[in-house]
């Protein structure tokens, strides 16, 4: 009953984050943002980046490949209920059916034969179904470690986290389990993006921007499942009467 009124809680809030903003490229917290930025910055040149590097240059690609299969595989449930709440059926039935076949074939994940066998993956998350449903992004939002965000995604993540069964099952070492299930996934996404972030670092006028444009643009993509928006598409003139 706590988590059912936690969420309807969330989506009110949702909702008057997107009715109380007008335009997704808002960045209302511009000062704040600004400053958590640097700081996420500095925390990131002073801890995570080396121990990405240090993690890159130990473990070989084939291991670090497998556990982030292991770890995709685990967000299973958190791909199928949000399939689902967007009416893609198909999607959900494959995310079923690779979530069975990776778990066995695949030693519990480490391994995708579902890929292999046609049956691609299909990620969803919260903030994209809020999108879906209509909900405008809200504020551009950044988050302590976490990065990019903004309202919509960031209550997104909060019932993403609360709605899969490694919160809502209570076992021995629960808590353990789900911040190292985290800290293991946050150090794959960081290892894997080594090359973009020193990229972005040395050629960007606008870092703050650079990171902005980069997860606005990341995020529409998700949300569109790829597809191009028509309004997004440059004006073309009218062919003149003669052609």
């Amino acid at each position: 009953m706590r988590l059912v009124f936690l969420i309807i809680t969330l989506l009110s809030s949702a909702l008057l984050m997107g009715a109380c903003s007008t335009f997704a490229a808002d960045d209302l917290l511009a000062g704040y943002n600004h400053r958590m930025f640097n700081g996420n910055k500095a925390v990131d040149q002073a801890m995570f980046e080396p121990v990405a590097k240090g993690y890159r240059k130990i473990t070989p690609q084939p291991v670090r490949g497998s556990i982030n299969n292991a770890l995709a595989n685990l967000r299973a449930p958190t791909d199928l209920l949000n399939n689902i709440l967007q009416g893609k059926i198909g999607a959900a039935v494959d995310t079923t059916v690779r979530f069975g076949i990776n778990s066995t074939l695949g030693l519990a994940g480490l391994f995708d034969p579902a890929t292999d066998m046609g049956i691609t993956a299909k990620p969803e998350d919260f903030g994209q179904t809020l999108a879906v449903w209509g909900v405008e992004s809200g504020s551009y939002l950044v988050l302590p470690f976490l990065g990019p965000s903004n309202g919509r995604d960031s209550v997104g993540l909060v019932v993403d986290v609360v709605t899969h069964p490694f919160f809502l099952v209570q076992y021995q070492g629960a808590t353990i389990a789900q911040v190292s299930r985290f800290s293991i996934n946050s150090l794959g996404l960081r290892t894997e993006a080594i090359e973009l972030i020193d990229n972005l670092d040395e050629n960007s006028l606008d870092e703050y921007a650079a990171y902005r444009s980069l997860y606005e643009q990341a995020r529409d993509h998700a949300i569109r499942d790829g597809a191009i928006a028509i309004d997004d598409l440059p004006d073309f003139d009218e062919f003149d009467d003669d052609y």
